[in-house]
């Protein structure tokens, strides 16, 4: 029986994960402490969500003496495992836990479910949000959290047996999934469905290198009880190779390195002893079981759903996306035809090719999701046409992630590159230097310092037939709170743009 009475908590981080966490600890009646490296004067909308909570804040920093008489030591999303201070509750043997993983335990506790999560390097969000959507369209009650919208943890109580939760989890939140330092029982608590879209590089700036980003992924796999079904992507460079056993294969793109190599090993070793179902995906060839694309059609399990033409989602890219989401939703118990009338009608979610404006022949689009160079390619291969005028606004923080692919991206179909933000001028740089590297040319490009200026540039150089796609390749943490403060910012930027000219 999870009892937290009495208990002292420290939550690092404020945030929604962190005020969640907070929430959840008062009401079991533990003793909390909230610390954030942020001064109070940036974490005012944060504070007031905390309201008069009984809590006590130790705010512009983390210092040491917050593990003195500490049991239990929690990480909102943002906050790296790296810190000081995290290690240093490691060394004094302070376990650690965070809002998913208590929410798997009292879940399991609680007899609730059954558990669906999701977690990859891109289409986490929208194969999240599909899924909820197709398990609701199917007749089930769906609770959809994690990492999209808020956190489930401290609202469990209005979860009843026999329905589903749905949680889309990063790999901060996963690192925590390890039984050397996590709270609690690890072993046995995770979903009934356990997915991973993809493994490509990114969040470099914060995982220590690709094998250690990675294995994080990995510890979804590492929990699950032993009826769980995992869903992988056969396209995936390495999924691909977890599920088939190719641990040691050079083909590209995958960084090669014996940690990566052995981590390979280690988890393809552990899919293959399983004698639940490994379900797979894949846009282009039949799976023997899971979801696929073939001759225009979408199928899953063996019989076509959807036309591949009937999509709403715009991109290849999202091809997947809804074949991943049938796959999982169906191993979850959504029906063909639930799975059918979403694929058919869902149109996207905020943030993620959003057309905010189409006025006078020009469409502005918000891709803010779009948070590594990846994510922008798939962005930017979704217009594809050659007599289409394309306005691209990359920047934001850089991850330590190549930018190759994405600048070849751009000299095939960009016309103006406007660089914004911290990483701005080094993606215009990489471009640029692509295209001499190519010896094609490059786009037109300009580098200024923040997104309402890029904005203003693009409405100034914009002529009818052009789409103006904000696909940043980069975090919004150098000005904003998450990609969605920078997608409404986006947005508000153009209605003030369409007010001027109407």
């Amino acid at each position: 029986m999870i009892d937290f009475r009495g208990r002292r908590v420290v939550i690092l981080g404020l945030a929604r994960q962190g005020s969640a966490l907070a929430r959840f600890f008062v009401a079991t009646g533990a003793d909390v402490t909230i610390s954030d490296a942020a001064p109070a004067e940036r974490l005012t909308a944060d504070l007031d969500r905390l309201g008069a909570l009984p809590v006590r804040l130790v705010l512009g920093g983390h210092p040491l003496e917050l593990l003195d008489n500490c049991d239990l030591l929690c990480l909102s999303g943002g906050v790296p495992a790296q810190l000081p201070i995290v290690q240093a509750a490691i060394q004094r043997s302070i376990p650690l836990s965070n809002d998913s993983l208590l929410t798997f335990q009292l879940a399991r506790e609680r007899g609730l479910g059954p558990l669906v999560a999701i977690t990859g390097s891109s289409g986490k969000t929208t194969t999240t949000t599909l899924v909820g959507k197709m398990l609701e369209a199917s007749g089930q009650r769906v609770h959809v959290g994690g990492n999209i919208g808020a956190p489930l943890l401290d609202r469990l109580d209005g979860v009843a047996p026999g329905d589903c939760i749905v949680l889309e989890l990063s790999s901060f939140q996963l690192e925590l999934f390890d039984a050397r330092w996590a709270w609690g029982e690890v072993a046995g608590i995770g979903p009934d469905v356990a997915a991973i879209l993809n493994i490509t590089p990114n969040h470099l700036d914060r995982h220590p290198g690709m094998a250690a980003y990675a294995a994080a992924k990995f510890n979804l796999l590492r929990c699950l009880p032993a009826t769980a079904t995992i869903v992988l992507n056969a396209e995936d460079a390495v999924t691909r190779r977890v599920a088939s056993g190719e641990w040691r294969s050079n083909d590209p793109p995958l960084p090669t390195s014996w940690a990566m190599d052995a981590l390979l090993e280690e988890v393809g070793v552990l899919v293959a002893g399983r004698h639940s179902p490994l379900a797979l995906f894949h846009r282009y060839q039949p799976v023997a079981n899971g979801a696929w694309g073939a001759d225009g059609w979408l199928y899953v399990q063996g019989k076509a759903f959807c036309r591949r033409n009937e999509l709403k989602l715009p991109g290849e890219h999202n091809v997947g996306n809804v074949l991943a989401a049938a796959a999982i939703s169906f191993a979850a118990g959504a029906t063909r035809e639930g799975i059918a009338s979403v694929a058919r009608t869902f149109a996207g979610v905020p943030h993620r090719l959003e057309i905010v404006a189409a006025v006078g022949g020009v469409l502005w689009v918000n891709d803010s999701i779009a948070t590594s160079p990846e994510r922008a390619v798939a962005g930017l291969r979704s217009f594809d046409s050659p007599n289409q005028t394309l306005i691209l606004l990359a920047g934001g923080k850089d991850k330590n992630l190549p930018w190759e692919e994405f600048a070849d991206e751009v000299l095939a179909r960009v016309d103006f590159l406007i660089g914004f933000g911290d990483a701005g001028g080094m993606i215009v740089r990489k471009v640029q230097e692509r295209a001499s590297f190519r010896q094609r040319p490059a786009p037109s490009t300009a580098v200024v310092h923040r997104l309402d200026e890029a904005v203003e540039l693009a409405a100034r150089a914009v002529e009818p037939g052009a789409v103006v796609l904000l696909s940043p390749g980069g975090t919004s943490y150098d000005a904003y709170r998450d990609f969605e403060a920078r997608g409404e910012h986006f947005r508000r930027l153009v209605a003030q743009i369409m007010e001027a000219t109407a």
